[in-house]
């Protein structure tokens, strides 16, 4: 899915949009149009002027003249592109937003799990997890000290927590991997047991790695493109993610796999080794049992 650096790379590449008007919306597959009906979605978007290009997370927001938002969720597959109408119209497009200027914003989505939302300023008919999300990286919300806040306050693996947009907005696996690893700490470890150092180095990393693939224009591995239909360059600055098997950058080691909630975590077992909580550690009162526990973290 891409995540928020691939997101602002769309948004950065259509802002050419910016003063352009909505002639006609076309809809191929009405069910993704998430919110509102068809027919007022199709009356509220035409004739409208778009005044600025946002984002929110993972979520597109483009603004209309008339205070609405045509809020785009690209989900796992979903492409956005503005092209000329006599481009190759490819396959899976399935909304298609004709412009003053004959240009035409297409939406395609081969496993049609993103989808367009027109909201108002209340809100209203917005996916129900936009109203939590948590601050973005690079934000000034998002410092050390409120993830020391939240983290110790939660319990569960780092990674699980690092992947909750309710605690961080933006953030998805390929950019939870690498930061981890940058940040030396394994995947299954217990957000409890980390320490006040270990969570500004995570903060550090995780700012990091973002920056970066903004600069590469985001991580291309099957579907994703800008909306100018170019591939990000990030996946050759990847060093964990996607690299099962590999030798680690660092120090040689094969790159490992595991599963963390559902989730695919991936990390060098040498440079991020597991560790357990240290509540964990208090709990059991045997060495024996210290040592079971941290086999299951591992």
């Amino acid at each position: 899915m891409p995540e928020l650096p691939e997101v602002e790379t769309v948004r950065r590449s259509l802002e050419g949009l910016v003063g352009r008007r909505v002639v006609r919306a076309e809809v191929r597959s009405p069910v993704l149009v998430r919110y509102p009906a068809l027919a007022e979605f199709l009356t509220r978007v035409s004739g409208r002027t778009f005044t600025a290009l946002d984002r929110r997370a993972k979520y597109l927001l483009l603004k209309l003249d008339s205070g609405d938002d045509l809020m785009v969720h690209l989900k796992m597959t979903g492409r956005l592109l503005q092209q000329a109408p006599l481009d190759p119209v490819e396959p899976h497009t399935h909304i298609i937003l004709h412009l003053d200027d004959g240009s035409e914003l297409r939406f395609a989505d081969t496993r049609k799990f993103g989808g367009f939302y027109l909201i108002g300023q209340d809100r209203e008919g917005a996916p129900p997890g936009f109203r939590r999300l948590g601050p973005e990286p690079l934000s000034e919300e998002f410092t050390p000290a409120y993830l020391r806040q939240v983290l110790g306050k939660r319990k569960g693996r780092i990674k699980s927590l690092l992947l909750n947009q309710d605690i961080i907005a933006g953030l998805g696996n390929i950019y939870a991997d690498e930061a981890l690893f940058r940040a030396r700490i394994h995947p299954g470890r217990e957000a409890a047991s980390l320490t006040p150092a270990e969570i500004h180095h995570m903060h550090e990393v995780v700012n990091q790695v973002i920056l970066e693939s903004l600069a590469l224009g985001g991580t291309s591995f099957s579907s994703y493109v800008d909306g100018k239909g170019n591939k990000g360059h990030n996946v050759e600055n990847l060093r964990v993610y996607g690299r099962e098997g590999q030798p680690c950058v660092e120090c040689g080691d094969p790159i490992a796999r595991i599963v963390i909630g559902g989730r695919s975590a991936h990390f060098c077992p040498r440079c991020q080794p597991g560790r357990t909580s240290r509540r964990r550690n208090r709990a059991v009162g045997s060495a024996a049992k210290s040592k079971r526990a941290q086999r299951r973290d591992e």
